[in-house]
């Protein structure tokens, strides 16, 4: 099911203000990755949330966001592409070096 963006069909003085926006990337297995991988980045304090500037560590969320990924490595196993497995591979083994960084 997809929903339909409600902004798209209103009259052009509302879509210039949005024209600043990038358009989303499609969705697919690896965005939903990098999407997640860019959460546990946010909460082991290596970027900051959107809009705010500071960096804060939350090990307890960045723990929740890796195990998540590594559930869908399990669920996912057999059913990847080549490309998405080693992915998925790369990005949990940066996330997990970079949470023992964190918790030292």
């Amino acid at each position: 099911m997809q929903i339909k963006d409600q902004n798209s069909d209103k009259s052009s003085g509302s879509q210039a203000a949005d024209s600043s926006v990038p358009p989303m990337p499609p969705v697919n297995f690896s965005t939903f990755v990098l999407s997640l991988n860019s959460s546990a980045l946010v909460h082991l304090g290596e970027l900051a949330m959107p809009g705010e500037e500071s960096k804060d560590i939350d090990l307890n969320l960045a723990r929740h966001t890796i195990d998540v990924l590594v559930m869908l490595e399990e669920k996912t196993r057999g059913n990847l592409s080549d490309d998405e497995a080693k992915l998925l591979k790369h990005v949990l083994y940066d996330l997990r070096m970079k949470f023992i960084a964190a918790s030292k």
